[in-house]
């Protein structure tokens, strides 16, 4: 099935799906993987540094990738984007933090500019930007994210920042939902939690594992884990995550939480370099109803492609006559 619009076009894909940067996740093998299927994949260093990256870059073996950052985050350490821009990456997206500095420097490389917003009015602030692309995310995805579902907030986007194409983020993790952003107006879908549960993936198999066997209902929204590990994130934004025995105790107590940091972040570290789940986070979006094993990335873009084609075919059986 081939689905050519302007994001495959600028971004030279056969597919319109882009593999989300996840932090420390989305690693050079996964985004080789996902490239050679078709798509683009992104790396995402998240809180790591340069040496992160070069290392990271060099396991794509040189197929076309790209690269996200956490804006506000970059802002403390611009000196990954530069060594990022070094390997000649396809596209950059930054989220979470004013764009506008890093810009120049992109475009200056010749990459494509991703902005991710999750509400209307940062959209329309990314498309005075003059951006290549604009992700839309709703809240139903993992990680750092607001309040806002994808469905309501994605056709709004679209129509506010025309003809600036958009990408769909939050809860897709197959080709109906490739299919249901296209038709609200996107031009692909970003995928970020299946391709968490892939073999190519970072992290800790255990982690894999909990997203296989979990589901989108004991996902929450939560600011514990950031509190726990001093990331002072901008008001607004929580992380969707795996309930563990660290939400149970500490959700909802988050003033506690902040007077208990200096007991509590030792511990927690622990818990993370030892991969101990039931304090360490998992992020995970509501779309895991849907993960159901670990596979190759690649055999996930099939998948997403061939249940499209799918779905578009039933559609078509379904539709009423003229």
């Amino acid at each position: 099935m081939q689905l050519q619009n302007e994001l495959t076009e600028r971004l030279g894909l056969r597919y319109p799906i882009l593999c989300a940067p996840m932090g420390a996740v989305a690693g050079g093998r996964l985004a080789a993987a996902v490239s050679r299927a078709g798509g683009l994949g992104l790396i995402g260093p998240g809180y790591l540094g340069t040496d992160w990256l070069d290392a990271q870059f060099e396991a794509a073996e040189d197929v076309r990738i790209g690269v996200g950052f956490i804006t506000w985050d970059l802002a403390r350490s611009p000196e990954r984007l530069d060594a990022a821009l070094a390997h000649k990456p396809a596209a950059v997206m930054l989220s979470f933090g004013d764009p506008e500095p890093f810009l120049p420097a992109i475009r200056r490389a010749g990459a494509r500019v991703l902005l991710q917003v999750q509400t209307l009015e940062a959209a329309e602030r990314a498309a005075a930007l003059d951006v290549d692309f604009i992700v839309a995310q709703g809240s139903e995805a993992g990680g750092h994210g607001a309040d806002r579902g994808l469905f309501p907030l994605l056709p709004a986007v679209v129509d506010a920042v025309a003809p600036i194409p958009v990408v769909a983020a939050g809860g897709i993790a197959d080709g109906r939902g490739l299919v249901a952003a296209l038709a609200l107006g996107a031009h692909g879908i970003l995928v970020g939690t299946r391709f968490y549960a892939t073999e190519e993936a970072l992290g800790h198999a255990a982690a894999k594992t909990l997203l296989v066997s979990g589901g989108g209902d004991a996902t929450v929204r939560t600011q514990i884990f950031d509190i726990v590990r001093g990331l002072s994130w901008p008001s607004g934004f929580t992380g969707r995550a795996l309930r563990n025995a660290f939400t149970e105790r500490w959700h909802g107590r988050e003033a506690n939480l902040r007077a208990a940091v200096p007991q509590e972040q030792p511990r927690y570290a622990q818990a993370a370099r030892s991969g101990d789940l039931n304090t360490a986070v998992v992020w995970a979006g509501e779309g895991i109803d849907l993960v159901h094993e670990v596979l190759p990335a690649a055999t996930i873009v099939e998948r997403i492609m061939r249940e499209a084609d799918a779905a578009l075919r039933n559609l078509t059986r379904h539709a009423p006559g003229p």
